[in-house]
């Protein structure tokens, strides 16, 4: 998982992937590449 500042770049890398709020924290998630995870701050 990667844990960045901004997720907007990584969330146009792949067309599934998907912005999620959790717990207060903010997640790129996608379910067919699960290689594309990300997580804000």
């Amino acid at each position: 998982m990667k844990i960045r500042n901004s997720l907007r770049s990584l969330k146009k890398r792949h067309r599934e992937n998907r912005v999620v709020r959790r717990k207060g924290r903010v997640y790129v998630i996608n379910k067919s590449q699960k290689r594309f995870k990300a997580r804000q701050g």
